[in-house]
């Protein structure tokens, strides 16, 4: 048996996460086109009859503006310090830049084990392939790249082989029907915030947190969900809600498909929003809702 960590590293929007989601095979972290989606390291856990591979879905490489941010990247170098492997993500549609090599050098001066996946493959000229491993080469970085598409599930299985055979010997860190760490009431809130980011513009979604006050199943086999949407303006409220509540009403409505998708049963949802001006910036108020420091495995 072989089993051990993977941290999933790369930069904002690299497609961590849909990746992760398609190798253990079920959502454990929500998606969206925009960066700073995964604020928290979420593990995802992929076992086989022969393996386990702990993937530890990394917020994505980004400049800190605020204390959120900084926490965000702070997580980023813990993790990358206490797995047995780490994948580094690139996104080969948006093409390799001086700055992801810069990263992969950085972290294979970690000196542990460490390949690229390249993502993407489905939606880019398929000419730019061979060009951009040729830049490895150039770049002087030795390490086995693997070109895949998580939407399409090319080139996954291979992947998964390959970092199974790289994990080292041991049991199983988790039971076998445990695909992820984080608990249900993690994961509505974040379905939640999935929603807002999908669609809302960058500015609103990224000052966004999820409370939630009632997490109950019911007698009657309903999930009761009631919940703040803490954003940090005034105006960042009015918009969230939308002219005579629409936009809070469809957002909850696309929302509450999934919760109800995710927990097999109906839910009644209660939305509210709440201003907490600059709360990414308050320690006191980044514990409340949950966004501690990360410790080591």
């Amino acid at each position: 048996m072989r089993s051990g960590y993977v941290a999933v590293i790369g930069r904002a929007n690299a497609g961590k996460s849909t990746l992760i989601n398609v190798m253990v095979g079920e959502k454990v972290s929500i998606v969206s086109p925009k960066p700073q989606t995964t604020r928290d390291r979420i593990l995802g856990v992929l076992t086989e009859d022969d393996y386990q591979i702990v993937f530890v879905d990394t917020p994505g490489i980004y400049k800190a503006r605020n204390e959120l941010t900084d926490r965000m990247m702070r997580t980023v170098e813990t993790s990358a310090k206490t797995v047995d492997f780490i994948l580094y993500v690139l996104d080969g549609h948006d093409g390799i830049n001086e700055e992801d090599f810069e990263l992969i050098k950085k972290y294979k001066a970690l000196e542990i084990p460490m390949a690229v996946a390249y993502t993407k493959i489905d939606i880019m000229p398929k000419e730019n392939i061979p060009l951009d491993m040729a830049k490895f080469s150039d770049a002087e970085i030795d390490l086995d790249v693997f070109p895949v598409s998580a939407r399409k599930g090319k080139n996954i299985k291979p992947l998964k082989e390959f970092l199974a055979a790289h994990m080292p010997e041991g049991d199983k860190v988790f039971e076998q029907d445990i695909v992820s760490d984080k608990s249900e009431k993690f994961m509505i809130a974040e379905i939640m915030r999935e929603k807002i980011l999908l669609k809302f513009d960058q500015e609103i979604p990224h000052g966004v947190a999820i409370v939630i006050n009632i997490f109950r199943l019911q007698e009657n086999g309903v999930w009761e969900i009631n919940l703040d949407i803490v954003c940090e303006r005034p105006n960042h409220k009015a918009i969230l809600i939308g002219k005579q509540g629409k936009a809070i009403k469809e957002v909850s409505s696309f929302a509450r498909q999934d919760m109800e998708k995710f927990l097999g049963a109906k839910v009644f949802l209660t939305t509210y929003v709440k201003v907490k001006e600059d709360w990414r910036d308050r320690p006191a108020l980044l514990k409340q809702y949950g966004y501690e420091e990360e410790q080591e495995f």
